[in-house]
Order: C-alpha cells, then structure tokens, then sequence
C-alpha cells in the first residue's frame, strides 16, 4: 500500500483502518470487553468530557499495547535544547523592531534531530495555567531514532522552510513540504526523519486548538477550505525496540521514557482528534478590487481564539502570490501601530514590503504599539508607481504569527544564537519629509 494516505476535511469525524487488519474497529461502541484482533481500547481526548458538542475532541486509537507500558520518566539530559513555557522574565523587556538573519543550521558533523534542534525565540503566558503562546524555529540535520516525542503543553503549527518533513504519528504517516503545515495536537505522538538540513517555525498555544476563522460577509466559501486539510489513515508498525524513547514536553522542560515497543502501533482510530497538513498554495486569496489596502485579517489560514470575542491567542496569517488591483492606492502594507504582537517569518522569496535583509529562515517581531511598515525603497517605489494590475509576492510566501499577548524573547533569540541584526532600525531612517508649507 502507499505510504502515505489521506482523508479529506477539518473538523470532521473519521474513521480509518490500516487495509492489512480489515475490521479493526469495534461496531456499535467504543470499548468492547474484547477488541478485535485482540487488540486495546484507548482514548485520546483533546477537551473536557463536558465541553459542548461543538468544542469537544476526542479520538478512539485500537492499539497493540496501551500507550501507559513505560518506564517512569525522567529529565532528558544531554540535549542543548533551549525551551521556554514559563518564566518570561529572563530578559528585560525589549520594544525595539527586531528582524533577525537566517538561524544556523547544524554544523557539519553534527547529528541534530528535531527535538534537540528545538529553540524559543518569543512567547507569552504559562504553560501551568494553559493560557499563551510560544514560537520556536527548529535546527536539525539528522532523523530521530527510535524516538518519539510528544507535546503535554499545547498544539504545535509547524512550518518547515528548509527540508521536507516525514511524520510518523500514532493516526499515520504524514509528508511536510515547504509551503506546507501541520499541526500536531496537545498529546499526540510523533517522529521526524530528515533528507537533509532542515529549518523551520512552530507556533506553540497552550489553551484551545486551531480552528478556521469564520468567513462573515465573505460568506461559504473562501480562505482555507476545509476539504483540503489532509489527516493521515491509520498505518501501524508492530515493532519491539529495546530502549525506545518517548519524550515528553511537559511544563516548557523535557522529560523521557523507555520502553520496549514503538508506539506506532495504533492498527484503527475514528474521531475527531487528529494531526493535519495544508498545501498553502491552496488559499484562495481575498482582497480589495476597487481602493486601499485590506487588513492582513484576510490572510488569516488558522486561528486559535481568545475568550475575547474576535481577539485571538494567535493566528496564523499568510501572504501568498495574488494579484494587485486597486486604484489610487498605497499598495503594499501601510505604517502601523498595532495591539497584537507580530512575528515575522520568510518560507521562500522576497517579502514586498521589505526586499532586502529579510531572508528566508530568518524573522522579525514587531511588538505591541512598536510601529512598522515599508521601508524607505519600497515606500518610495510604491508611491510612484504605475497602477497597472500586477502580480505581488509571485515565487514567495511570507507568513505571520499574530498574537494579542505581548511577547517576551528569550536569552537564545536576542543573545544566544547571535542573528538578531542591530541595523534593522536603519531601512526607516532615509524616509523623507515630503510636507511644505
């Protein structure tokens, strides 16, 4: 059979079998005193028990061995990781814009899978209260091996930018290209094997999980569609491991575990629970076709929302080829000042508002009130332009992380790993006064 299969939707209640062991899942309930092929019931939930209808998450996994075989676990030492989830307050607040060139890659001869290239460059809140953010970009070279690692704090937004991506997870298998996500959710096992260096972004929340935005006037139709979001069917290895290593996020620290199996033997799952990837190529781009310039909202891919009405914990924004239109317009993004908090990141291609020194693997953050916008080439470019239709960001794709937290960066974003660029200030300071008197 292919490795990797797919089921259609977001949201939705699948059901899904490996094809070599037909008649996997129970009919009629969820836990059988004796499961088929004698296999073990489990269930994985992602809300309350009592959540309404529709917020609660939950998925049924048919396993050879329950996930609780394991050794107790312990702190994972000997790994440079540097990880945050609490405790904000290692570095004095900074509300300088910040851009930083592309983060490193792994030195030749060195072996860096993903969970050790794992580094927080900003976030927010606590991970103990299950209210914030964090994002992290991570730097690896080399596949995990017999290692499975999974997230106790919140959902994981991965968006590889360098290298492919193969992801085994207890629901299947899933293939990652740059110009496409996944989300991993809170608790679900995975393993990443490499082709090569690779390099990427994640957006970490703590409390809910990602949804689509609702449309309003837009309508039915629009944004990202549900039918493609791509969950993988059931596929199971039934493989005994000495030593096996599950590690654990937990609290913003990692701990690990033994055991003697891999825990990739799910055989059949139905519900709703599920990790998923989307193409962004697959956006259908909204925008204005008479004047000014939309707000960066109709980008918007996922969103995880706050308890305030229409504020988000985070969203997940693009900014994808598209063609330009408008009349008597400023084209490109307007100066502004914002109250949300916006990092920056660069998949491939020339950002339109910023051509020069942001780089692909590289970032920028733009706190809260902190205010951006073109640079002085493009600001002058545009203002003088040809209003003809035209195509904008063709052979690009730049994407933001927009929070309503204020973001803290940590000791490794604006010190350690020594890519923050101090001149970012210097693409404002040509802007000109045009006004007379």
């Amino acid at each position: 059979m292919p490795e990797y299969q797919y089921l259609s939707g977001f949201g939705s209640h699948f059901s899904s079998e490996d094809a070599r062991f037909p008649n996997a899942l129970p009919v009629g309930q969820n836990s059988p005193q004796k499961c088929p092929h004698g296999l073990y019931a489990e269930q994985l939930s992602g809300s309350a028990f009592t959540a309404p209808r529709t917020e609660n998450t939950r998925s049924w996994l048919y396993r050879i061995r329950p996930s609780v075989v394991h050794q107790p676990f312990k702190r994972f030492e000997g790994v440079a990781t540097f990880l945050r989830g609490t405790g904000w307050e290692e570095q004095h607040p900074n509300p300088n814009q910040m851009r930083w060139n592309p983060f490193d890659l792994p030195a030749a001869g060195s072996e860096v899978d993903f969970v050790a290239g794992l580094h927080t460059v900003c976030g927010a809140g606590d991970v103990r209260a299950r209210n914030g953010l964090a994002v992290h970009v991570y730097l690896a070279n080399c596949s995990m091996k017999d290692t499975a690692f999974y997230n106790s704090d919140g959902d994981m937004l991965i968006v590889p930018q360098q290298g492919p991506l193969d992801i085994t997870t207890e629901f299947g298998r899933l293939y990652v290209k740059p110009n496409e996500i996944c989300v991993i959710p809170q608790g679900i096992r995975f393993s990443v094997a490499l082709e090569g260096p690779s390099r990427g972004y994640i957006l970490e929340v703590y409390d809910g999980h990602f949804r689509l935005p609702d449309l309003g006037p837009i309508g039915a139709n629009g944004l990202a569609n549900p039918r493609d979001f791509l969950t993988p069917t059931a596929h199971f290895e039934d493989r005994s491991v000495e030593g096996y290593r599950i590690v654990s996020k937990f609290q913003g620290a990692l701990f690990v575990a033994t055991q003697g199996h891999s825990p990739f033997d799910v055989v059949a799952w139905h519900g709703n629970y599920v990790p998923y990837k989307y193409d962004l190529a697959r956006f259908m781009v909204i925008n204005s076709v008479s004047f000014d310039h939309c707000d960066p909202s109709i980008f918007t891919v996922l969103t995880c929302p706050s308890n305030r009405p229409g504020t988000a914990i985070a969203d997940f924004v693009i900014f994808p080829p598209r063609w330009s239109v408008q009349e008597h317009t400023f084209r490109p993004p307007y100066y502004h000042r914002n109250c949300m908090s916006e990092f920056m990141g660069l998949i491939f291609g020339r950002y339109e508002a910023k051509e020069g020194g942001f780089m692909p693997g590289g970032a920028s953050l733009h706190s809260m009130m902190t205010p951006h916008g073109p640079d002085h080439r493009c600001f002058e470019g545009a203002s003088n332009a040809d209003l003809k239709p035209e195509r904008v960001a063709d052979g690009t794709q730049a994407f933001m992380f927009e929070s309503s937290l204020s973001m803290a960066v940590t000791r490794w974003g604006e010190e350690t790993c020594q890519k923050l660029d101090a001149r970012y200030y210097e693409c404002w300071q040509a802007l000109e006064k045009h006004f007379h008197l």
